[in-house]
């Protein structure tokens, strides 16, 4: 999750209504001191969160929730480990990654969740359900969020349809793409649109044949951009007219009246997204366990995606999001998964291959 997309999806934030589902909690449970510590990104996020999310979860479990601002990349990860090995948790549950997902799963970091205990997570898609190899569950999807193909309106009259605009020659020195090997998922992109999917990335022969690919539209790009609000502002006077952004901050700048436009090609968009995972040296199970039960809600995931502007991590027709507003954040057709596996067990060949064949 970027700063800029947190800060676009604060100017979202306003109270959760009334109508949102009360859990039944224990009676033992209302009539203790109960709290819980929880660790989301920092930033607009996190203020988007004390705001409109933690307050209304207090008033439906007797739950205090102390909020901690995660540092960004992983950070937190590493912090969280260090922890852990002293018997302590900064929080007691975290939104993590999905790369620092699996990573804390390397070292048994994430205390195994209880499906019996959060009755909410079989409304959830399959996906967002991370599992040890053992099939214990190390964490529930918290959040996703999609980055699609952008265009400026005055430039493109017409949305593209596909991914293969990218290598289109007619957009020569138009395009902004984000500029490392592991944000960008670029790679997912050229095996899913040239490669038939994600197989292609299961070995280094065929991950090379997908970095040639990639490599054809280099003369396309304009700009390789680290800096989410350069490539924003590029976007909407004009100047680099297409390019790879995040759907949900694309939507808002269109509702403001600026001549941009997402679109999610036929391969389908780039989904990525937050798990909530709890700390093996976490005292609060049972806390956390309401906690993730509660979040997984269909209702609370459509507050998310009205209020916080995230697409939900539950089947489409549990929630009540009407066309408009499932629209804003997500889309019925089949997302591009990064291939997080990847990333991480060949993450310095990647960046190697990427600097010598792309970034170059």
């Amino acid at each position: 999750m970027t700063q800029l997309t947190m800060n676009r999806r604060t100017v979202l934030g306003v109270g959760i209504g009334a109508g949102v589902a009360m859990l039944a909690m224990p009676n033992v449970l209302r009539a203790q001191d109960k709290s819980l510590k929880v660790g989301v990104y920092g930033g607009y996020f996190k203020d988007s969160f004390d705001k409109n999310i933690f307050p209304e979860f207090t008033k439906a479990t007797g739950i205090a929730v102390e909020s901690v601002a995660e540092p960004t990349g992983e950070a937190w990860l590493v912090q969280m480990q260090q922890a852990a090995q002293a018997g302590q948790a900064p929080a007691d549950v975290s939104m993590m990654s999905q790369v620092s997902m699996r990573k804390g799963q390397a070292t048994e970091l994430w205390a195994p969740l209880d499906l019996a205990k959060i009755k909410n997570s079989s409304n959830l898609l399959e996906r967002f359900i991370n599992k040890y190899p053992d099939g214990r569950v190390a964490g529930i999807g918290a959040v996703s969020w999609f980055i699609t193909l952008v265009t400026n309106t005055d430039v493109y009259k017409e949305a593209p349809t596909s991914w293969t605009a990218l290598w289109d020659p007619a957009n020569a020195d138009k395009l902004g793409l984000l500029a490392l090997v592991s944000n960008s998922f670029l790679l997912d992109v050229t095996a899913k649109t040239y490669f038939g999917g994600a197989q292609a990335l299961d070995t280094e022969e065929s991950i090379l044949k997908v970095f040639a690919k990639l490599a054809e539209l280099k003369p396309n790009v304009r700009l390789w951009y680290r800096d989410e609000a350069q490539f924003e502002q590029a976007l909407k006077s004009g100047e680099i007219p297409m390019g790879q952004y995040y759907h949900d901050v694309t939507g808002l700048a269109a509702a403001d009246g600026q001549p941009v436009r997402s679109t999610f090609p036929k391969e389908g968009g780039i989904q990525d997204a937050g798990s909530w995972a709890l700390s093996k040296a976490s005292q609060k199970t049972e806390e956390a366990h309401i906690f993730i039960d509660y979040m997984s809600q269909p209702s609370i995931q459509a507050v998310l995606s009205r209020k916080v502007g995230t697409s939900p991590t539950v089947r489409r027709e549990t929630t009540d999001l009407n066309e408009k507003e499932f629209a804003a954040v997500s889309s019925d057709i089949e997302p591009i998964i990064p291939h997080y596996d990847m990333y991480i067990s060949k993450a310095d060949w990647l960046n190697e291959k990427w600097t010598e064949m792309i970034a170059s």
